[in-house]
């Protein structure tokens, strides 16, 4: 795919990757558009050479490929789907100076001022009662309907020294003026149903429209970027694949709130799919691990223009230098993954920077870390760099995110094959 053709196509796909459940959603439209089979975890399963995939809480997604010649090996991509959002809390609804407001929580790391003043739509999952049933809908309102205004200067005389915003206080956003309608019922009026409303995951998020800017066009600003970006970017490489390994695909949910839920990087799942696929092939699974891989993509942060006191003294990134190959205390990247990935780089000519931060600022722990904890393969940890993360709005380098999915792209397309202290690279 071109770089041109594959940009349109992410901006396309950001805005409707609007949370977790969405964007699971739109990745299972693309699966089965492709041939890809749908398993329930509650199923028996008896695997065949074919596409698969599986779902666990409406926002994890697994994807499989299984080839007809395939060998004991894994090559895994993960990423995560979920993006700091404004969560609303359950019956948070309520009247203020003739303001409808709606209480919230921050789902993730939020820098505050960047939701201020922005267009906010609804998005994610509620459950209906039909009698006796309980029925799951994943929903986006996919329009404007609430707004969090920002102090004016007049008011609030220190706003450009100290902006010391209270996500209690001032991070509530407003949805409309002497409203008599509840919540609820405008719920109803969107989903055009009756049926009663018992509990719902809901987030407001940012419904500004993906851009390209800069004098070539070489700079993509948008909601999301981390990490929608990586989503999409692996998945148009996973979607390529042509090589002899049981080739598997990962976004994972909940990351931005610590991995540790059911369907997140800190759960048994990818263990669970990895230990299903095994069994019903018949492979060991314990020689299939030690002969797999596992990529874990996710975003981090560009040298600051204007920030230089955050630079390292070496391993900066720059945008549209290529992919960062992340080595820091909390990776897993170590110089032999790291060495593969570099010559797959080289094949598939995409750029890539490696990647350190200054010792005294803090990182996370990353998607690979936390999966390795139950499932132990080799590991890497890479991204593309980007700018303003975790604000509404965020920025990146478009070649950059063409570079990702070449990568993975080629890294789909290669037998990484183990043979005592050499590893062999068959590229297809």
């Amino acid at each position: 795919m071109k770089e041109e053709k594959f940009i349109k196509e992410l901006m396309a796909f950001i805005q409707k990757a609007t949370c977790s459940f969405t964007t699971v959603k739109t990745i299972k439209e693309i699966l089965k558009k492709a041939n890809f089979k749908e398993l329930e975890e509650t199923d028996h399963w008896q695997l065949q050479p074919g596409n698969y995939f599986v779902t666990r809480n409406d926002a994890t997604l697994i994807a499989f490929t299984i080839p007809k010649n395939y060998e004991e090996r894994y090559q895994i991509v993960s990423s995560h789907c979920d993006t700091p959002a404004l969560e609303l809390k359950p019956n948070g609804e309520y009247q203020k100076n003739n303001y409808l407001k709606y209480n919230i929580m921050p789902y993730g790391g939020l820098l505050n001022y960047g939701w201020l003043d922005r267009p906010l739509s609804l998005a994610g999952r509620i459950i209906l009662k039909k009698e006796n049933i309980l029925e799951k809908k994943i929903i986006d309102v996919e329009q404007a309907i609430a707004i969090i205004p920002s102090v004016a200067i007049h008011q609030n005389a220190q706003a450009n020294n100290s902006l010391d915003l209270n996500m209690q206080t001032d991070l509530q956003p407003i949805l409309a003026i002497n409203n008599k309608n509840t919540f609820l019922n405008y719920l109803q009026k969107i989903l055009k149903t009756k049926a009663n409303i018992i509990d719902y995951d809901l987030f407001f998020y940012n419904i500004e429209e993906p851009k390209q800017i800069g004098f070539t066009k070489e700079l993509l600003i948008a909601p999301r970027i981390d990490n929608i970006t990586s989503t999409y970017a692996t998945l148009q490489g996973f979607l390529e694949n042509n090589n002899n390994s049981i080739n598997v695909y990962v976004t994972f949910n909940n990351e931005e709130i610590g991995s540790l839920t059911k369907e997140g990087a800190e759960s048994s799942f990818l263990l669970d799919i990895l230990k299903r696929i095994a069994t019903s092939l018949k492979l060991d699974l314990s020689k299939t691990l030690a002969n797999s891989f596992i990529i874990s993509s996710d975003n981090t942060h560009a040298i600051h223009p204007n920030h230089n006191e955050y630079m390292d003294d070496t391993g900066n990134l720059q945008l549209n230098n290529g992919i960062a190959i992340i080595k820091e205390i909390t990776s897993t990247t170590d110089g032999y993954f790291s060495s593969i990935l570099k010559q797959i780089c080289q094949e598939a000519n995409a750029s890539f920077q490696d990647a350190t931060t200054k010792n005294d600022l803090s990182t996370g722990s990353t998607l690979s870390g936390l999966s390795l904890r139950h499932v132990s393969v080799s590991s890497i940890d890479i991204g593309i760099p980007q700018l303003a993360m975790h604000s509404s709005f965020e920025c990146c380098g478009c070649h950059d995110i063409y570079d990702l999915y070449k990568t993975i792209q080629k890294f789909y397309k290669t037998d990484i094959i183990i043979e005592k202290e050499k590893t062999k690279l068959i590229f297809h």
